[in-house]
């Protein structure tokens, strides 16, 4: 597949939807060594694998499934129903949602979530990675490679990363790549039945701007 070397972006390719093949990567990003590119149903069983096998290192941190519920974690349709559900987000320019992949391998997920427009221009990154490859610097490469991507192409203004206090693990993340700490906010989500406090950090198009290139230079390049 040919990249685009301005913007580490695939070359565009027929979209393959819920259902296709993951070879097909439209949407597709490019770091230095991770790629980022929408989940599709053929990806079930190696996302089943990781989040099985990570389950109690990650779910502590996310929201409870709600009773009933089909999990996608076990079940294939409802994780073709996740990956549809991403598709139309995306159609709809709401959200942009990524598997993160390092050495053709999924090793976690990245997303942009709740867009919106208006006066606002802003979103909302969440993340998670297999505790194999924790540590090694490869969710702060798929941050700044999704951040170049909000801001150069979706045109955002505003993007923010909450994190629950405790969780050091994920805070290392932005505190690695300079974003702005703005404080806690109050029992800010529901996680695994408890309203937990988060801390917000944040970065501007202003502060991408005049940041990028060194943050290209730590992250992106060979």
């Amino acid at each position: 597949m040919r990249r685009d070397r301005t913007s580490g972006r695939a070359a565009p390719v027929p979209a393959d939807g819920a259902t296709g093949d993951p070879t097909a990567r439209s949407g597709a990003l490019f770091g230095r060594r991770v790629m980022l590119r929408p989940l599709v149903l053929s990806d079930f069983e190696a996302w089943r694998e990781v989040r099985l096998r990570c389950h109690d290192w990650l779910t502590v941190w996310e929201p409870s499934r709600q009773p009933g519920s089909p999990d996608p974690t076990t079940d294939r349709d409802a994780f073709g129903v996740r990956c549809a559900a991403r598709q139309r987000e995306r159609a709809l320019g709401t959200g942009h949602g990524f598997g993160v992949f390092h050495d053709g391998r999924l090793c976690g997920e990245i997303n942009l979530n709740s867009i919106q427009r208006g006066p606002f221009q802003n979103a909302y990154v969440g993340y998670w990675i297999d505790q194999a490859v924790a540590g090694r610097g490869l969710m702060p490469e798929a941050v700044v490679v999704l951040s170049r991507f909000a801001f150069e192409e979706l045109g955002l203004h505003r993007l923010q990363v909450s994190i629950i206090p405790r969780n050091q693990a994920s805070r290392r993340i932005p505190e690695k790549l300079g974003l702005r700490d703005e404080g806690v906010a109050l029992r800010y989500l529901e996680i695994n039945g408890v309203w937990e406090d988060h801390v917000r950090y944040a970065i501007t198009s202003e502060e991408w701007l005049e940041r990028r290139d060194d943050l290209a230079r730590a992250w992106l390049s060979p």
